[in-house]
């Protein structure tokens, strides 16, 4: 005689059900969904490249991304950068400010170890600006640095030799003597770029900023002097400052740049080293 196979016990069947109208639910354009604040990581230093810098095409799929897809009701930047380049600082800060302009979303920055130099001008692309109580941030100032290496060569009989087609083409270099008329140039190049920051950063923070003169002296604070200086607008984390404003049933869709196949293998160990070497140089700059 055949028996019957044993029947899910009625809760299970419940259960199921419910799971299964959960899913179908997400397809239905009519149904109210809990709110989502997208999530762009920037971490890392601010260079053109390919090694897992932060730079604007590297980042452009993920912003988009993060802006168009789902309807988020915000946008949030998890920030941890001890800065970089400036023009790329600010080609991705314009992106993210034209979308959010475009798309009409509020913009928040949460900084975890730092956010210095150019890694505070990303911080500037936000509406809204929150920090760990230890966090790094600030050091809004220009440096450009290198090495003197001409009595290393001269000591070993090294002798330099360079063609230009211009006075000022070899400006700088680090086998020749100091030129004290580089300097001075150089360091107007880097006076004309301080200023643009500063616009920057104070276009951003309007009377939200303090007037303490070490603001733009290249100085860095902690998270509680940051805020007291009017850098940042509050102590707080990204999930549970995002659940305080959204309810506790937000959802989080993290969007940064994808690794390439060669990254993810491990290709181009020398350049990743020099990368590794550059960005731990900026790191230490800071005390990290």
């Amino acid at each position: 005689m055949q028996q019957n196979a044993t029947k899910p016990p009625a809760a299970l069947v419940v259960a199921r059900m419910r799971l299964y109208m959960a899913s179908m639910m997400r397809w239905l354009p009519f149904v109210k969904r809990d709110p989502l604040v997208a999530v762009i990581r920037l971490h890392g230093t601010i260079a053109t490249g390919t090694r897992g810098q932060l730079n604007d095409i590297a980042l452009a799929p993920a912003i988009e991304k993060a802006f168009r897809k789902g309807k988020p009701v915000a946008v949030a930047l998890s920030l941890n950068s001890p800065g970089g380049s400036p023009v790329q600082s600010a080609l991705i800060a314009a992106r993210i400010r034209r979308l959010a302009a475009e798309k009409d979303l509020p913009v928040y920055a949460f900084v975890e170890d730092a956010a210095a130099s150019g890694g505070y001008w990303l911080d500037c692309a936000a509406d809204r600006i929150y920090a760990d109580r230890s966090s790094i941030v600030g050091s809004i100032g220009v440096i450009s640095s290198s090495f003197g290496l001409n009595r290393f060569i001269e000591k070993h009989g090294i002798d330099r030799r360079v063609y230009t087609s211009g006075e000022n083409k070899s400006q700088l270099a680090p086998f020749r003597p100091e030129n004290p008329e580089d300097v001075a140039r150089i360091k107007a190049t880097g006076g004309e770029i301080h200023e643009t920051f500063i616009e920057h950063v104070k276009q951003s923070r309007g009377d939200r900023l303090g007037d303490d003169p070490a603001l733009f002296t290249g100085e860095f604070w902690t998270g509680n002097r940051a805020l007291e200086l009017g850098l940042i607008d509050g102590i707080g984390h990204l999930v549970p400052t995002m659940k305080e404003i959204y309810g506790d049933k937000v959802r989080f869709a993290v969007q940064g740049p994808k690794r390439s196949l060669f990254r993810r293998f491990g290709a181009e160990l020398a350049g990743e080293a020099l990368a590794t070497a550059e960005d731990r140089a900026l790191w230490t700059r800071l005390g990290l």
